[in-house]
């Protein structure tokens, strides 16, 4: 990619956050974090996976058309979140209540993208992570394709494809380690785990070698070839409920989960980053996993997003008004 087109990248990240603000609905509809904390809290000691299921949620709507809620549509077949990279996308149900519950107070106020923002960063910070303001003022997007979601980051990914997903959305290295980190909590089907497992390419068939030899066996387990696909396993052996760097650790031991998640253990650059917050003197004076994540998360918040008349404002998530 070209300077200039990088230039233009952050440009453009840049525009877009100059106009999200913190307390965007501070007059407008006063009580819309803590209606979406609540509705977040309850879903969550309802099922505990929604936590990791609310953060990959985000991920997905931000990585196709922007953080405007693209993805929450559902008017088809054809509507993106129905597309070969959001499988297993799920807590949309989540969204959608509080959605409703903001009506009642504020009909038309509160965007469906600024709600999955909220709810992402709540259920960060119910799963012990750290806990941080969102900018927020984003308008939802007014087109839902599968096809727009065909370049999103895939578990197969080559770290040098990985680097460049991000990279298109204005994010570097070092923001592909921490988001990658996210799967410090929840859990991922075997259906993702079967090409590392049995079929691993260029090992000629076979493991990903990169899998510790003590981990391999516990993975077959959990995953037998021809088994049922749907069946799923903690992506961070563990700790996969609490949000922590635990998954960084068990990345640099050969634990990783997901074959994209060891990818950067063999890369030079992101896995100097993985060191780092394992240095001799970390945490005290090296750098803190937790407000670094927290920078990441927050900058992945305003890829692309729409604001003013760029965008509009749903009565009901999965819906176009």
């Amino acid at each position: 990619m070209s300077i200039h087109l990088v230039l233009v990248l952050a440009l453009f990240i840049g525009i877009s956050k100059g106009q999200l603000r913190i307390d965007f609905y501070a007059e407008t509809c006063p009580e819309a974090e803590s209606i979406v904390r609540a509705v977040v809290q309850d879903a969550i000691l309802s099922k505990a996976n929604t936590a990791a299921a609310l953060l990959r949620l985000h991920f997905h709507d931000c990585f196709v058309e922007g953080c405007d809620g693209s993805i929450l549509i559902e008017n088809g077949p054809n509507a993106e979140r129905h597309a070969f990279g959001h499988q297993g996308v799920v807590g949309f149900e989540v969204i959608e209540k509080a959605k409703a519950e903001l009506e009642t107070v504020c009909r038309g106020v509160v965007s469906c993208a600024d709600i999955v923002a909220l709810a992402a960063r709540d259920a960060i910070a119910l799963a012990n992570g750290p806990a941080y303001q969102v900018p927020t003022g984003r308008r939802d997007g007014r087109v839902s394709n599968v096809s727009l979601a065909a370049e999103m980051p895939d578990v197969s990914d080559t770290i040098q494809q990985l680097k460049a997903k991000f990279l298109q959305k204005g994010l570097t290295e070092k923001d592909l380690v921490l988001l990658s980190a996210a799967h410090t909590v929840g859990t991922t089907a075997c259906f993702f785990m079967t090409r590392r497992l049995y079929n691993f390419f260029p090992a000629g068939g076979g493991a990903d070698p990169a899998i510790n030899p003590v981990f391999l066996p516990e993975l077959r387990a959990r995953c037998p070839q021809n088994g049922d696909v749907n069946s799923r396993l903690p992506i961070d052996r563990g700790s996969e409920q609490t949000f922590d760097k635990h998954i960084l650790q068990n990345i640099r031991d050969g634990f990783a989960v997901l074959e994209s998640d060891a990818r950067l253990n063999d890369d030079e650059t992101t896995k100097s980053i993985i060191d780092s917050y394992f240095g001799f003197l970390n945490p005290l004076f090296g750098p803190s996993f937790e407000a670094d994540f927290v920078e990441s998360i927050v900058k992945m918040g305003q890829i692309g997003v729409k604001t003013g008349s760029r965008g509009g404002i749903r009565h009901v998530c999965a819906s176009f008004n």
